[in-house]
């Protein structure tokens, strides 16, 4: 199980951290059922970690350790991403408490700042494969009002939660509308389509078109897009009209592929889209499912 199998093999050993890896979690055995197992080892993934002496200072972190505590923090958001978002959200605000406690408890310590850090490059940074605002939303909100945080960061993380905060999953994606080349309009909550791919793209743009190769590619979005059951909606949200009208014979034909002509997307900050590309996956009713998630899990999910 992923929980009992973070530590990484044939690392360089040292004199401070010669043969102690990354602490695994033992699972009682009385806890058979799947869900259980999974809850416990969430809840007690970091106890070896931070409550054992002399495991988290500096040295260990930003040291001889850095590679399993990043291999663990990975694998450790692959099982909060497996659980429901509640619950995800509740284990990755459990994470800030412990490190924030660690850290208090000898304040000459660095594992507060190395720790979120890395939180933050794993779940926040747009060129992360695990990126997910809704997961990092409860961590930053806590490094928003912690005394920890040094105080010129403080504002930061106030802009960062909010931007977070923006259109979670489950949320009505809000409305718009699009020009396409022809200068007919068409309103995003007027597409019908068991699911709704939310596609903001700039002509060009090399990650951009990456996408449009992996979603053209796949088999099972070509059927889907063909037989009606998912819309792709591609959204260009500049001014370089000229720019989109030549790239046109890259875009699918199937597509819907329009312009903000208003810049109503930008301008009222409709989507928080902190960098081109962003995605946005929707049920039939518009809501939410995936917010900027990187394609791999957009083609997963589908």
């Amino acid at each position: 199980m992923i929980l009992l199998a973070v530590s990484c093999g044939g690392r360089r050993k040292s004199a401070v951290q010669a043969d102690r890896p990354f602490p695994q979690v033992s699972i009682p055995s009385a806890y058979t059922d799947a869900d259980e197992r999974i809850a416990y080892g969430v809840e007690h993934y970091w106890d070896g970690f931070f409550e054992g002496p002399g495991r988290t200072d500096s040295a260990h972190v930003l040291g001889v350790l850095k590679g399993e505590v990043e291999q663990a923090l990975s694998n450790y958001i692959g099982v909060l991403e497996a659980l429901p978002l509640g619950k995800a959200q509740q284990g990755i605000s459990a994470l800030f408490d412990k490190i924030s406690v660690r850290q208090q408890a000898d304040t000459s310590d660095r594992v507060y700042l190395a720790m979120t850090e890395m939180v933050a490059r794993y779940l926040y940074d747009p060129n992360s494969p695990m990126r997910d605002e809704d997961l990092y939303l409860p961590f930053v909100q806590k490094m928003a009002s912690s005394p920890l945080t040094r105080e010129n960061m403080r504002t930061a993380c106030r802009y960062e939660a909010q931007m977070c905060a923006m259109n979670p999953r489950g949320s009505i994606a809000p409305d718009f509308a699009i020009t396409l080349r022809n200068g007919t309009q068409v309103r995003m909550h007027s597409v019908k389509a068991e699911r709704t791919l939310l596609f903001f793209s700039n002509p060009g743009c090399q990650n951009c078109r990456e996408i449009i190769d992996a979603l053209k590619t796949d088999s099972k979005v070509q059927s889907m897009v063909g037989e009606g059951r998912l819309a792709v909606i591609n959204v260009y949200i500049d001014e370089d009209l000229k720019a989109w009208r030549d790239y046109m014979p890259v875009y699918p034909k199937e597509w819907l592929n329009g312009y903000d002509a208003a810049h109503i997307i930008r301008e009222d900050v409709l989507y928080c889209i902190r960098a081109i590309p962003s995605l946005y996956l929707l049920d039939a009713d518009k809501r939410i499912l995936l917010k900027d998630p990187p394609v791999e899990r957009v083609l997963q999910t589908l």
